[in-house]
């Protein structure tokens, strides 16, 4: 941790005031050779699910060492560890087919670009950092073309629109290789007006819950809300939804019905309907469509003449 401050303090210094670069350049590259080395800054960690800032200390990292480090293995070594992060989350990595993009008259007509989406949710900062370390003449071009290969076509797009480096690395950039199944499709929550112009909203809907990348560039909650908002929902999109937002968080109203239509006069419905909402915080939450599956089995209403 002292380490990797200490660098981090010096390549501002010479951010803020370039000159050192040129003055000070065999003391500021040993200087970052001692903070890589003991503070063994080098060595990726394992990722846990709850350390947000795991991606952005890499990422600074390689910033000041690209800044700093005049050491081939070091500058290699962030190239390595750029290439480990986690794809872009903002960009689908298995997008769906029918999670088409739709264009609004008001908005610019690059909008949905890939290299604008990234831009736009700060996910083409790996990227950026890329094209920095590329920038030192120091750091060798085999690694910074590995980690290009490994890059998300979004970000190669970013590149070749957005990125400032040498000729060799935005050619380099341009000559990966797409992938067959190659597309750009992302993850937006469209309104209705824009869901009508598709000839299946209700399959869109679907990809919304069906995702994978739903939970890191929009969450769950976001989600849910769209989809029982939208007059193109049905009942089997809202069965897929924890019962606990379709009966609380979003639309009454909605909910109501059905339950209505479900439970009717049915004293025995309502009474199991009452004991399947009272379960604990960190309790597995039942889905809407498991709730109403659960009061088909409370006893049948009484016959009264």
């Amino acid at each position: 941790m002292t380490a990797r401050r200490t660098l981090h303090h010096i390549a501002r210094r010479v951010d803020n005031n370039p000159r050192l670069a040129h003055l000070a350049a065999e003391q500021l590259h040993a200087a970052a050779d001692t903070a890589v080395v003991r503070g063994q800054l080098l060595r990726l960690p394992e990722k846990k699910d709850t350390d947000y800032e795991f991606d952005g200390r890499v990422r600074r990292l390689a910033e000041d060492l690209a800044l700093l480090s005049a050491n081939p293995g070091h500058l290699a070594g962030a190239c390595a560890q750029l290439a480990a992060l986690d794809q872009p989350a903002v960009v689908s990595p298995a997008p769906s087919r029918t999670l088409i993009r739709v264009f609004d008259d008001s908005l610019p007509a690059d909008y949905d670009r890939p290299a604008r989406i990234l831009e736009r949710h700060g996910e083409h900062r790996r990227a950026e950092t890329l094209a920095a370390l590329a920038a030192n003449p120091r750091t060798p071009h085999t690694a910074v073309t590995d980690a290009l290969n490994v890059l998300h076509p979004a970000e190669l797009a970013w590149i070749a629109e957005k990125a400032e480096g040498p000729a060799w690395f935005l050619e380099a950039a341009a000559a990966v290789p797409a992938a067959e199944d190659e597309d750009d499709w992302v993850l937006r929550l469209l309104g209705d007006d824009e869901l009508a112009r598709h000839p299946d909203p209700a399959a869109v809907l679907q990809s919304w819950l069906d995702s994978p990348a739903v939970d890191e560039s929009l969450s769950r909650s976001e989600v849910y809300r769209a989809l029982v908002k939208s007059r193109h929902h049905t009942l089997e999109h809202l069965r897929q939804i924890p019962a606990d937002e379709v009966l609380s968080r979003h639309e009454p109203e909605i909910a109501l019905k059905i339950l209505l239509d479900h439970c009717g006069r049915s004293t025995g419905r309502w009474e199991a309907l009452a004991t399947a909402m009272t379960f604990e915080y960190d309790d597995t939450k039942l889905t809407f469509g498991e709730l109403l599956d659960s009061l088909d089995d409370a006893p049948a209403p009484t016959q009264t003449t």
